[in-house]
């Protein structure tokens, strides 16, 4: 029996095969969740093509976590699948390339920083608050970020929307938990996934790793952090919340 038997989970923001989301639901589904996905726009096609390639084929909903009327229809839209929801995870962050990152934080427009603190931070709440009314005592929701406590290069202003999602997530933890919900992120290092591959110069934050993790880092390898994401999902951490549990090869705690 899976540490995820019998949970259903929502997956939100599953776009390519190599994402986080994906192997999260891929790693679900094999630990016995009944699991749901979801994207919007053009990259709902794309979504429902490779939702094909997991171990069972998932409903895929139609969800822009900056729509309020995609919000407000989504307990509705949950409901013709499952009854309820033990899960949420939130893979969601978007920072326009062309001006928020690659050395470009001196210069970054207002317009674009709050697209992307409304896509990758503000969101979370978002997502939580829509699915409140079916998640029960005992859920859990997780998102994933990038270590906010530093600059890093080439991160610039996407290293600011998480910092504002880790608040964010403490925020949550403290107004959900007498519904008995947790809210916890994973900190993932650097990974081969879409959104790494548009930020100009994140090889300079890939070649840390190299030296630094004392575990090592495999940066095509997303099942690590899959599993801590839903170990967080399970019953395994009754009592945590408001955490941030890292999957970085040990890289965070190190010094020079």
């Amino acid at each position: 029996m899976g540490i995820l038997e019998g949970r259903r989970i929502l997956v939100a923001g599953v776009t390519m095969d190599s994402s986080i989301g994906f192997a999260t639901a891929k790693f679900a589904q094999e630990q016995g969740a009944t699991v749901l996905i979801s994207n919007f726009g053009r990259a709902l096609g794309i979504t429902r093509r490779i939702a094909k390639r997991l171990p069972v084929e998932p409903a895929v909903l139609e969800l822009d976590v900056t729509d309020p009327e995609h919000l407000a229809g989504l307990e509705a839209a949950v409901r013709e699948h499952v009854d309820g929801l033990d899960g949420v995870v939130h893979s969601i962050a978007y920072g326009n390339p062309e001006t928020l990152l690659g050395g470009r934080f001196l210069d970054g427009p207002w317009e674009d920083v709050a697209q992307a603190v409304h896509v990758s931070a503000y969101s979370l709440k978002s997502l939580a608050v829509a699915t409140r009314p079916l998640l029960s005592r005992g859920s859990s929701v997780v998102g994933l970020t990038f270590d906010a406590t530093v600059a890093w290069p080439a991160y610039d202003w996407m290293g600011v929307a998480k910092a504002g999602l880790e608040s964010t997530a403490r925020y949550l933890a403290r107004d959900l938990g007498a519904d008995g919900i947790r809210v916890n992120l994973v900190s993932a290092g650097p990974l081969k996934t879409l959104a790494a591959k548009a930020i100009p110069g994140f090889e300079d934050l890939e070649a840390l790793w190299e030296t630094k993790a004392p575990l090592g880092w495999d940066n095509k390898d997303q099942e690590p952090t899959a599993r801590a994401v839903c170990a967080l999902l399970s019953d395994l951490f009754p009592a945590t919340s408001g955490e941030i549990v890292h999957v970085d090869g040990g890289f965070h705690a190190m010094g020079a």
